[in-house]
């Protein structure tokens, strides 16, 4: 269980003003078992409750931690129209139809662990939109998702070395290895020192070994990381290189809601 799971299941009990748990939100149906009781011609088993499949829904997004900026978007609702540039609107079109020709047949790539290296030299260009998008679509899909910026990854990897720190760090590069689908944002931004290149390959090789799904966002072709080749030879074979526009959607939309506030101010 990594540190931000921890923090959110240390909350999840609600208590009264006296600090007791409260017994009121138990299930009425269940009790708080999760499972219902049901006899059937002599005979008794029991079904799954709505609660228990909510509460594993609720944990999975936990899990995930996925910024609550992007926790509505989905591939249907990533806005095209944002990107001014027709050239922009080419690629991102481009990029759009690869992403939903991967995702139709998530099953077969998921078996093969490919996974996907979303680039762009632009800052804002969407990538991140869209590595969100993803990551929510595999959670509805019930799979194992972890989104974290690899800048992130690494300031965990740190406090582990805190000695009044619980979790260790192999538990912390476990939890990192052994995910179903792992989604690292901003990849390549990060200062390569020797110990960082030898922890990503050790959490990259290892997803590489045991066929685990990898995502990427990166501000850099594949072949401009600084990352030795053992990384990034890894990442091409199982990896779909998706260009992204060169265009910054971040400024559009600024513009936007400044306009926006201009117009009630005018209208007042």
């Amino acid at each position: 269980m990594d540190k931000i799971q921890q923090m959110t299941l240390s909350r999840k009990a609600s208590t009264s003003e006296s600090g007791t748990t409260s017994t009121d939100s138990k299930c009425q149906q269940c009790g708080g078992t999760g499972w219902i009781r049901h006899r059937e011609d002599g005979k008794e088993y029991f079904s799954e409750c709505e609660c228990r499949k909510k509460q594993i829904e609720e944990s999975r997004l936990r899990f995930a931690n996925i910024p609550v900026t992007f926790k509505d978007m989905r591939l249907k609702n990533f806005n095209i129209a944002a990107y001014k540039d027709e050239k922009s609107k080419a690629t991102i079109r481009a990029a759009c139809k690869y992403i939903k020709q991967y995702m139709s047949c998530f099953e077969s790539e998921h078996k093969d662990g490919m996974g996907l290296y979303l680039y762009s030299d632009t800052k804002g260009s969407g990538k991140t939109r869209m590595a969100a998008s993803i990551a929510n679509e595999l959670v509805d899909m019930g799979y194992q998702v972890k989104f974290s910026l690899s800048t992130e990854i690494i300031q965990e990897i740190k406090r582990t070395w805190d000695r009044d720190n619980d979790l260790s760090e192999s538990k912390l590069l476990d939890q990192l290895q052994e995910t179903d689908i792992l989604v690292i944002d901003d990849f390549g931004t990060e200062q390569v020192a020797g110990w960082i290149n030898d922890k990503f390959y050790q959490i990259i090789n290892n997803r590489y070994v045991d066929h685990r799904v990898t995502i990427f966002t990166s501000n850099y072709p594949l072949e401009k990381l600084e990352y030795d080749d053992r990384i990034t030879n890894r990442m091409k074979e199982v990896s779909y290189l998706i260009a992204f526009p060169e265009e910054s959607v971040r400024e559009k939309i600024a513009a936007e809601k400044n306009e926006a506030m201009l117009h009630r101010v005018a209208g007042r």
